[in-house]
């Protein structure tokens, strides 16, 4: 007599959709704790070696040997070179409370830490960076790209009316989420590019764009097709911010910020808010991308429009100067040095 075959139970689905949800957040917290546990060695390691210089004098020789002496002590260990107990040393010099502000250092991998502290030198931009890194789940190489980018001195720097066209706190969303200025060097364009060829190569190099533009943008399309009383309407390019829950239309212009400008993407964004947004969507925000703009002339501009804008510039050719601010190793030589000391145990 053959066994009967038990029907999987109708909420099985469901059930094993949740232990597999238990099972990720168990392993992500055993990663974090793991972190926090190998920051604060490092911490303390760094602590010993800063008070043990400082008191009795040693010199670098001592890193030398300490180091041997716990690789031999810890064989299966790659973070234990004269290199990286620098690195120790100098996060403990400069992040005495083992914080970056208020965000808890044992938050972020450990080369994310050494990242910020061999990049920055201005405690606040630190602190910044740690806590857009924390909440957003950045790599160390989206961490460096910002940093070199200067993302912190650009971040809701454009002008917009958002504060009297969006509630808050959708408006406050909205403003930190655009830049001035954009950076568009990865284009490979001259300063003399037209709209259209800018436009031609942002859709190439759509990835870039899309970091550049930072967390949320989605792409639709470009000459986004609009119809109103029978005549055709083209919108350079047109996103979906998954965040904050809108449309995006970009216009560019090659040239210096006009108030007509802030007209003509005023209509735009009425069409997509009547034609093209759902009922559950929030109003639809325009980005006016120009050559130049003069801030008093773009506030006026957005004072009469009825709908959200902001006008921000964008850089062609890189002109924000970048700056080297210790003469530590950098990450990436601390990363092979580890790397070629595995490979030789191996």
């Amino acid at each position: 007599m053959s066994k009967k075959v038990t029907a999987i139970p109708p909420d099985y689905i469901e059930w094993l959709s949740d232990i597999k949800s238990r099972v990720t957040a168990a392993r992500q917290r055993t990663v974090l704790a793991a972190n926090a546990e190998l920051i604060q060695l490092y911490w303390q390691i760094g602590r010993d070696i800063l008070q043990r210089q400082q008191s009795a004098n040693w010199g670098d020789k001592v890193l030398d040997r300490l180091a041997s002496d716990l690789r031999a002590a810890f064989p299966e260990m790659k973070g234990f070179s004269s290199r990286n107990l620098k690195y120790m040393r100098y996060f403990a010099e400069h992040c005495p409370r083992q914080a970056f502000g208020q965000q808890p250092a044992a938050q972020l991998p450990w080369f994310h830490v050494v990242t910020l502290l061999t990049k920055l030198a201005d405690t606040g931009a630190r602190e910044w960076y740690a806590q857009r890194a924390i909440a957003e789940g950045w790599s160390r190489t989206s961490l460096e790209l910002s940093i070199r980018n200067r993302l912190h001195e650009r971040q809701g720097q454009a002008v917009t009316n958002f504060g009297v066209r969006l509630p808050a706190p959708h408006s406050e969303l909205a403003h930190e989420a655009l830049k001035d200025p954009y950076l568009f060097d990865f284009l490979g364009l001259g300063d003399k590019a037209h709209e259209r060829e800018i436009e031609n190569a942002l859709v190439r190099h759509i990835t870039q764009f899309l970091l550049e533009l930072g967390n949320g943008f989605a792409f639709v399309g470009r000459q986004f097709r609009l119809e109103v009383s029978d005549k055709e309407f083209f919108i350079d390019l047109l996103f979906y911010h998954t965040r904050l829950k809108c449309y995006v239309v970009v216009e560019l212009k090659a040239t210096e910020f006009k108030p007509e400008h802030a007209g003509q993407l005023n209509f735009y964004l009425t069409a997509v808010d009547r034609q093209v947004k759902a009922p559950d969507d929030n109003p639809t925000i325009g980005l006016l991308l120009c050559k130049t703009q003069d801030r008093l002339v773009a506030e006026y501009a957005l004072h009469g429009i009825d709908k959200p804008i902001g006008v921000a510039e964008y850089e062609l050719v890189r002109a924000l100067p970048e700056r080297l601010v210790t003469s530590l190793p950098t990450v990436e030589e601390l990363e092979n040095e580890l790397l070629i000391a595995q490979e030789t145990k191996t």
